[in-house]
């Protein structure tokens, strides 16, 4: 076991010695960042997938919208456009990204850009839109820019202590750079203000303080720095097709499920807590639903009739333009919404405050 850690860790050294020194000049200044003059909010992680980037750029939507002209300025992955893109409420997936999709349909009135160069998007929905905060998602790595607010997520149930570099590990930089976050939070936690199914402040502040303690130490945090604890909020199901949709699966006690996130834990969760779950299919972070994996689906939904098909909210922009669902599925077929919000509300409060002062 001894000799495997140590050949893991000599197959990695390049990688870390790569990343290391980036990061040095980076945080010396040879390696130049922008600088803007309006706020701009990082949110992302240092580990791949599964920390809830989208519903927390979405919280953060919700709370600033009403004060800020607000741009989200996202990658776009596994787009098939190039470079910068504006994303419409009528796009198809394959334009800008599912997730960039999903919160342009749910904020129709934000503006949303997707672009590989973040700092270009900036200047571009600036100029064109007269934003005055931008949030970017997924760049916490992106050092190109230097943001006003540097936020990390981290997952409750994958923390990042003694993890590895990909792809032994799932870190795609080094866990130092937690150092870097203006406010960590930690994800998809249990809602320790949740007690005999109503919400209790002071219980709730109490479980918090004790879990910082303990992801203090875990993450090696400086003094001082911001540790906040997030819950997911599921909405009820929503049909994915609303104008063929059979109401009547709506009300069915029985459901069958399928996902394509890194994380479907709480999904699963959540749909057990609500329904007699039998199947739940389980494909790759951001698929693309071929013909073969709708047959798959189709011939689970055959096993069970009465039962209503459900799956994630991101999956959902996947599914609406996917030429290979039958008219019985999408009768069917119904998507779980997914929120989040910040555990207690002293720590809501803390927390805008940060993100305000910052």
């Amino acid at each position: 076991m001894a000799s495997t850690g140590i050949a893991s860790k000599t197959l990695l050294f390049p990688y870390w010695l790569t990343l290391a020194i980036r990061n040095k000049l980076y945080d010396k200044g040879i390696f130049k960042s922008e600088k803007f003059d309006i706020p701009v909010i990082s949110v992302g992680n240092i580990s791949v997938g599964g920390t809830g980037k989208t519903p927390h750029t979405e919280m953060l939507v919700s709370l600033l919208k009403n004060s800020y002209r607000v741009a989200v300025i996202s990658r776009g992955y596994k787009r098939k456009t190039k470079g910068y893109h504006e994303v419409k409420v009528t796009d198809d997936f394959t334009m800008c990204g599912d997730e960039p999709l999903q919160m342009k349909r749910k904020f129709p009135d934000v503006v949303v850009a997707v672009c590989k160069d973040r700092a270009q998007a900036i200047r571009k929905v600036k100029e064109d839109f007269g934003v005055n905060l931008v949030i970017l998602d997924d760049a916490y790595q992106h050092r190109k820019i230097t943001p006003s607010c540097n936020i990390l997520l981290v997952n409750y149930n994958r923390t990042i202590a003694g993890d590895n570099l990909l792809p032994i590990g799932r870190l795609r930089d080094l866990a130092s750079q937690t150092k870097r976050a203006d406010a960590v939070i930690i994800t998809k936690c249990p809602d320790f203000g949740e007690f005999d199914g109503n919400q209790n402040e002071e219980m709730g502040l109490e479980a918090i303080s004790a879990q910082e303690k303990l992801w203090r130490k875990s993450l090696k945090l400086r003094d001082g720095q911001p540790v906040f604890f997030s819950t997911a909020e599921f909405c009820p199901a929503v049909p994915v097709f609303p104008g063929i949709c059979n109401v009547r699966y709506l009300y069915s006690k029985f459901a069958l499920a399928f996902t394509g996130i890194a994380d479907d834990t709480q999904f699963r969760s959540q749909l057990v807590a609500t329904h007699q779950v039998g199947e739940i299919l389980k494909f790759a972070d951001h698929k693309n639903f071929s013909r073969g994996d709708i047959r798959k689906i189709e011939a689970m939904a055959r096993r069970q009739q009465e039962a209503a098909i459900i799956t994630t909210e991101k999956d959902s922009m996947r599914l609406k333009t996917n030429k290979y669902l039958s008219q019985e599925l999408k009768e069917r077929l119904f998507a779980l919404p997914v929120g989040c919000r910040i555990i207690t509300q002293a720590k809501r409060d803390e927390f805008l405050k940060i993100i305000t002062n910052k």
